[in-house]
């Protein structure tokens, strides 16, 4: 009878190993695939950071499911209207981030077997370990924004780089330019160290590539386009570069970013309104900034705006969706809930 008992619980134990391995939220790397296909799904590598720099799935992001701030930190990141696929290295961290995910109301798909699968089916992986949103233009084209750090932004539209403030070392954090694919624009918003690197500059500069800047940073460069608040350019393929003021007006702040002085632009890429505020306040001119699609806004203060400032800087603008950027230490997780009302997504990237 011990036999069998033992029997009948080997048994029993192999059968509750196997329900437990089945989630509902699984799919294959192939059904994955096709998940991933759609722009609007939200990538989610829950393994630590290590192992997500030694090689993930492209575009996307990484939150730890082993960090005690997991659940805070997906509910700021992740939008519930949009799906989410996550994976992990086998699939098991990856089905508790599931269940987590799904009880605070996402739309949730698992791969199983991991990255360990995708990679057996011979799929694509990639060692950048920027974070990567993409959207389309109007007319069709797509636009990949890569956040770098702090106020540093990559955009890649339609086979043109652009990069945004490119500083190659920012507190802790290196971007290494000489490896990123070289320059069609740089846009440089002012010359504080955070923003404006010669070295990264250089490093990303080939013949052709067209500098963008206020006077100030054209003086430090020797070379460049000067473009001042309320300048247009105009190029081919549908792009548009327009010099916005950006400035502090909070008392006693006024002496780091002096009106007049430094740019924030608008970048039109085929219809598609972008709005990269540079370091400034919720001034009076964002009255007159409209029909933005994706808006960067700065918020650390004293040298931007605080979170209250950021809020009403939205209400003005009313981007359909808004990336918090700057921020170095300051906590952005309550911003979505606070703009969830007013219809504006809220995406929340490591712009630290």
């Amino acid at each position: 009878m011990n036999k069998f008992f033992s029997l009948f619980l080997t048994l029993l134990g192999l059968n509750v190993c196997t329900a437990c391995s089945n989630h509902p939220n699984d799919v294959s790397a192939e059904e994955f695939k096709t998940l991933i296909n759609n722009i609007e799904t939200q990538i989610v590598d829950v393994r630590s950071a290590e192992e997500f720099r030694e090689g993930h799935i492209k575009d996307a992001l990484n939150i730890d499911v082993n960090d005690s701030t997991f659940t805070r930190k997906a509910i700021a990141m992740l939008d519930k209207k949009r799906p989410v696929g996550v994976y992990c290295r086998s699939g098991r961290r990856s089905a508790k981030a599931a269940e987590i995910l799904t009880s605070e109301g996402y739309q949730v798909s698992n791969l199983a077997g991991g990255i360990l699968e995708w990679k057996e089916k011979q799929m694509e992986v990639t060692t950048d370990s920027t974070e990567v949103d993409v959207f389309k233009t109007p007319g069709g084209k797509t636009v990949r924004f890569h956040a770098l750090t702090h106020g540093s932004i990559r955009i890649n539209y339609d086979g043109k780089e652009f990069e945004i403030d490119p500083v190659g070392k920012q507190g802790g954090r290196f971007v290494d330019y000489a490896n990123q694919p070289k320059a069609d624009f740089i846009l440089v918003t002012h010359g504080h160290g955070d923003h404006f690197d010669m070295e990264a500059i250089q490093q990303l500069t080939r013949p052709g590539t067209c500098l963008i800047a206020n006077l100030q940073c054209t003086n430090l460069a020797g070379h460049g386009l000067h473009m001042k608040n309320g300048d247009q350019l105009d190029f081919e393929e549908g792009i548009t570069i327009e010099a916005v003021p950006a400035y502090n007006i909070s008392e006693g702040n006024t002496q780091f970013h002096p009106q007049g002085r430094d740019n924030g632009y608008i970048l039109t890429l085929d219809e598609l309104r972008i709005y990269i505020a540079g370091d400034t306040e919720d001034i009076p001119e964002m009255e007159h900034i409209n029909n933005i699609d994706i808006a960067f806004l700065p918020c650390n203060q004293p040298y931007t705006m605080t979170i209250e400032q950021l809020v009403r800087a939205a209400r003005i603008i009313k981007p359909k969706v808004l990336f918090p950027y700057h921020y170095s230490q300051t906590d952005m997780s309550a911003l979505p809930d606070l703009l969830k009302a007013d219809g504006i997504e809220v995406r929340i990237r490591h712009y630290e």
